[in-house]
Order: C-alpha cells, then structure tokens, then sequence
C-alpha cells in the first residue's frame, strides 16, 4: 500500500510515514516501534512542537478528536475495555521526543496483574519500554551495524526495571507497515461524530 502521506511525515527527527495509519490536516497517528502492549499507538500533531502549550487552539482541537477517533478503532480492533491515553509534557515528565505526542493503549482487565497491577503502566511508559526516543535511536543503529555486521552496548536511561525487555524487540519495518495499513482500513470505517 502506498503511504497515506503524499510528503514525508516526522516525529521529532524520525521518518515515519510508512508508520502513519490516520491523517488529518493537523494530526496523524502512527503504530509504534516497539509498543507497551500490543495495539499501542501515538496521535502526534503534524507540526514538531515540544509541548502541549506550544499547540495553536485548531492544532489542539484537532489532536484530542483524533485521539478519540483513534481510541475508539484501537479499543475495537484489540478488544480492549479501556484506555491508556497519555501525554509526557516535556523532558521532567518522561517525554523522550521532544514532538507533542499522546500515547494511546488498550487495556482490558488483569492485563498487567503479572507485572503489579493496572497502574505498572506508568512506569513501563516512563521507563524503558516508554523511552521512544531511544528506542527509535537504536532501530536506526540496529539497522545501520547490521550493514556494518557491528552491534553497540545499549545503555538504560532512567532507574525503572526493565519490563520483559527481551521480549520486547522492536518490530520490522515491514511488521508496523503491515499493522498501519490494516489500523488505516478500519479507520476508514470509523463514523466521524
């Protein structure tokens, strides 16, 4: 499928349109590298701002319908019960890409009791597992050392335990294609209200 971009589209300084399954004018969603849970997306504005307050009112407006669009397709398609939706508002708060992004993530009952409970959530987002920056950092160095035949030490940024860090492997890139053409079909289902 060809992406639904006709530019190229960024988060932060990461190309991503292959990733983008929903556009708007002012907002796009994107699946994620390597997600909390499965299901697990972000709704970014089009335009790079670090935080929250930097959003124009349209941009706002527009970054909270589409995720609520998105949430309710990603609800559906991981028959999930309830959602996660969060926003790391600047470095201090956990945010790994300096690009105003909301998580969105499927939750059902019980989902994470193995791991503490419903609220072990947040430390996976601002722990590890949450930390897109570097974990989109270390796509683009697995990629390039697999050309070089190298591999790099990987460095943990924040005192968080790793949650099922191994395995948690970042995706292909043909994998997240994949999942955004199928999360762009359903979003073309969705009734706009």
């Amino acid at each position: 499928m060809a992406p639904l971009a006709k530019g190229p589209i960024y988060f932060g300084p990461f190309l991503v349109t292959s990733q983008v399954f929903y556009l708007t004018p002012l907002s796009f969603a994107l699946v994620n590298l390597k997600p909390i849970i499965p299901g697990h997306v972000l709704v970014s504005p089009r335009r790079c701002v670090p935080r929250v307050s930097d959003l124009t009112p349209d941009e706002t407006t527009d970054l909270f319908l589409t995720v609520r669009k998105v949430g309710r397709i990603i609800e559906r398609v991981y028959g999930a019960t309830s959602l996660n939706i969060a926003i790391q508002d600047g470095v201090d708060a956990g945010q790994s890409v300096p690009h105003v992004h909301t998580h969105i993530i499927p939750r059902k009952k019980a989902d994470l009791d193995h791991k503490g409970g419903t609220d072990a959530i947040y430390e996976m987002l601002d722990g590890e597992e949450g930390d897109i920056w570097k974990i989109q950092k270390e796509f683009k160095q697995l990629q390039e050392s697999l050309a070089l035949g190298t591999t790099g030490e990987k460095k943990r940024r924040t005192n968080f335990p790793a949650v099922d860090n191994e395995s948690r492997t970042p995706r292909t890139a043909e994998d997240m294609e994949q999942e955004a053409v199928m999360l762009a079909a359903e979003m073309e289902m969705e009734r706009d209200d």
